[in-house]
């Protein structure tokens, strides 16, 4: 069995490190549900985050790497190994139209700055709660714009082969990029090509974006976004809703009456409840329309 204190101390060693115990992961993501994580790790720098992940490679622990936790549903019970937050990686510059940001940056604090200086590409992004890391593996979009449109290159280390590159080819797809097929690679910035624009015209759509999404998404509650991917000729919240399920709830868990596609915590929900809900929605909506819905919530333990 793991020493977790003695891997704990040996972490201790790494400059620019923040290292803690049996962190709640409820504490660390968006959906306020998941038992603790035996080590969290919160490196402020690409190199630390380096050393963090070689040190727990060689002691054999698992781990995994978190950004903002908008897109993650985390055990109950928690996860017995590490977990890496880059939100203390937040750094970003801007060359001409050319943004390179650290994997913890915020993805709306980067729209809005690309705003400020009159450059386009960013402004779909704009309301989205999760890191550019996290944006970057799940090629994330709204609005008619994704990632896979302004990215150019990413840094990435390879935990498992103790090497850093750039990747320039991505392979995205719809909810996907290459770091889903690859679980020892761990983006540690991404750079973006953005267009000039006019400043005003992006804040006024950006701001538009943002309404919509007040208007239609339940922000008021926590979530973890659109809990299922869009079905090929449908949307996932429209099956849902008609199908009847708006507002059905298992514990703590709920269908939002708001926007179907989405499940929210009312308060004490368990990642039991949720995952017997997802279960619950996906038979009715295959029984009724046939159509098999996909999750896009990552899970964790």
């Amino acid at each position: 069995m793991t020493n977790f204190d003695t891997l704990a101390a040996r972490l201790a060693e790494i400059a620019n490190l923040e290292i803690c115990r049996n962190l709640p992961l409820a504490q660390y993501t968006t959906f306020r549900i998941g038992g603790p994580a035996a080590l969290a790790l919160f490196p402020r720098t690409a190199h630390a985050a380096q050393a963090a992940l070689d040190t727990v490679c060689a002691a054999g622990v698992p781990y995994t790497v978190i950004g903002n936790g908008s897109n993650l549903l985390c055990a109950d019970a928690g996860f017995t190994g590490a977990v890496l937050f880059t939100g203390k990686m937040k750094q970003f510059f801007f060359d001409g139209c050319t943004l390179t940001a650290d994997s913890g940056a915020s993805l709306t604090a980067l729209a809005l700055e690309a705003q400020r200086r009159g450059l386009d590409g960013l402004a779909f992004a704009y309301g989205i709660p999760g890191s550019v890391g996290g944006a970057l593996r799940m090629n994330a979009g709204a609005y008619g714009g994704e990632m896979s449109g302004v990215v150019t290159s990413s840094l990435c280390y390879d935990s498992a082969a103790h090497t850093l590159k750039t990747v320039t080819d991505h392979a995205f797809a719809y909810r996907h990029s290459i770091y889903n097929d690859c679980p020892a690679a761990v983006a540690l910035s991404v750079t973006m090509t953005l267009t000039p624009g006019d400043s005003a015209d992006i804040l006024a759509r950006m701001q538009d974006y943002m309404q919509r999404r007040r208007d239609k998404q339940p922000l008021e509650l926590p979530s973890a976004g659109s809990v299922f991917k869009r079905p090929v000729g449908y949307f996932a919240g429209k099956l849902i809703e008609d199908c009847g399920l708006k507002g059905t709830a298992i514990g703590g868990a709920q269908v939002s009456e708001k926007h179907a596609g989405f499940i929210v915590n009312r308060g004490g929900a368990t990642a039991d409840d949720v995952l017997r809900l997802i279960d619950h929605i996906r038979a009715t909506v295959l029984h009724e329309y046939g159509v098999e819905l996909e999750c896009e919530l990552v899970r964790l333990g």
